[in-house]
C-alpha cells in the first residue's frame, strides 16, 4: 500500500467528531431549574394537582439533560436511543396502575 493511500485510509477511518457540549452551561440550566423547583414547591400557593405536575414536568426536562449531556446519550448512535427509550412506555404504564390504585 503507498503512503499517501494509508494516509487517506487514516483519515476516513476517522469518526466525525462532534463539538464537546458546554457543561458549564448545562450544569448552570440544571441548577436554575433546582431553583425554579424549590420556589414552586415552598412559595407558590398553586392547586396540589397543578403543582405535581409542574414538578414533575421540571424533573423529566432535568432528568433529559442529565441523559443528554452527561450521559453522552446526544452524541450515541441512533439504534442506542432505541434502547434507552423503550422501556419508557412500560415504566409510565407501571406508575400510572400505582397512582390510581391508591386513589
Amino acid at each position: 500500500m503507498s503512503d499517501t493511500a494509508a494516509a487517506a485510509g487514516a483519515q476516513g477511518a476517522k469518526p466525525h467528531a462532534h463539538k464537546g457540549p458546554n457543561y458549564m452551561l448545562v450544569w448552570l440550566v440544571l441548577f436554575i431549574l433546582t431553583v425554579v423547583e424549590v420556589l414552586v414547591a415552598f412559595v407558590s400557593h398553586m392547586p396540589k394537582a397543578i403543582l405535581i405536575l409542574v414538578l414533575l414536568v421540571l424533573a423529566v426536562w432535568k432528568a433529559v439533560l442529565v441523559a443528554l449531556y452527561y450521559m453522552h446519550l446526544r452524541f450515541e448512535p441512533r439504534k442506542l436511543w432505541w434502547v434507552v427509550l423503550s422501556p419508557l412506555p412500560l415504566a409510565v404504564i407501571l406508575v400510572a396502575v400505582v397512582l390510581f390504585e391508591a386513589w
